[in-house]
């Protein structure tokens, strides 16, 4: 007697297939926004906020005598301009007819967490990419960001590359008090990686409750430290160098995300194409920039974990 069954058995074994639809590991929408300013725009550009620059004070020069006039302060405005999204994606209905599955929730929200992951990715450039100045589309003014001022070495604290330490994150908030944030109303976001986070775990200073007034692990995650609330995620970029991570931290008021048209989504069938698929369509219109130096600090990390590995 031969086979990989009992003969008295009825040889018609079938093969069954979950009906659970997962996504494949991936970082799920943005987690950024809500951590900056934003606010609505129509048109090729917008001015989210008009600055006015600080006067000094003068001492009068006798008694009744005439006023010593300041001047008008300075106005400038700051400048976001727009960029498209979207997602495209169809469903072949002859597909569906061969499947007990429903793919399309999974479709919406997988499209969902490419915007939230595009939303991330532009307020990101826009801490350190060239700003925008001026009253108005003719008179613009480029404002590149200073590194001189408003970076942290890589290897600061140390005699040669590090990566982040308790130190680098102090300097940080030093440079914030100096350029006269207010840290009692503000509260500031920094943005690292896993290295990053795995960095600060290693750290007595972080993890002990010597150095805290109360313990900074909450079920083991690190979300807060120093006043900083702590944002890991994957998509933080490498500078030029490979092996360093250009890590930021900044005030609320200190970035802006500007929306021409936030997530909008729509489902139609393709009557033009064979088959006639379902097409889910998202489309989004957004554009971020920095809003004035000393609110975005840049904290270089010894880092060689390499880019995201999602798109």
């Amino acid at each position: 007697m031969s086979g990989s069954y009992d003969q008295g058995l009825i040889p018609v074994f079938t093969t069954q297939y979950s009906t659970n639809l997962e996504l494949l590991l991936q970082q799920k929408g943005s987690l950024l926004r809500g951590k900056v300013a934003e606010g609505m725009h129509v048109g090729k550009m917008a001015s989210p906020i008009q600055q006015v620059a600080p006067v000094r004070m003068q001492k009068p020069a006798g008694r009744f005598a005439p006023k010593n006039t300041s001047g008008s302060p300075d106005f400038v405005r700051r400048w976001v301009f727009p960029t498209p999204g979207d997602v495209d994606q169809l469903i072949d209905s002859f597909d569906e007819l061969q499947t007990i599955i429903d793919p399309k929730s999974a479709y919406t929200q997988n499209a969902a967490n490419a915007v939230g992951r595009g939303w991330d990715d532009e307020i990101l450039a826009a801490t350190t990419r060239v700003a925008y100045t001026g009253q108005d589309a003719a008179s613009l003014a480029q404002e590149a960001f200073d590194t001189s001022k408003f970076q942290v070495a890589v290897n600061f604290g140390a005699s040669g590359n590090v990566g982040l330490t308790v130190a680098k994150l102090l300097e940080a908030k030093r440079i914030f008090r100096h350029y006269h944030n207010d840290l009692d109303t503000e509260e500031i976001t920094f943005i690292g990686g896993s290295k990053q986070e795995n960095d600060l775990l290693k750290q007595s200073q972080v993890v002990s409750t010597e150095y805290n007034d109360r313990p900074v692990l909450v079920d083991g995650k690190l979300t807060r430290f120093l006043g900083f609330n702590l944002v890991f995620m994957e998509r933080v970029p490498q500078t030029t160098a490979s092996s360093v991570r250009g890590c930021i931290a900044f005030v609320k008021s200190g970035m802006y995300l500007g929306m021409w048209r936030d997530i909008t989504n729509r489902v139609s069938i393709r009557n033009d194409l064979t088959g006639e698929p379902w097409d889910l369509y998202t489309q989004v219109m957004y554009g971020a920039t920095r809003t004035q130096p000393g609110k975005v600090i840049q904290i270089l990390c010894a880092d060689t974990t390499g880019a995201d590995v999602n798109p």
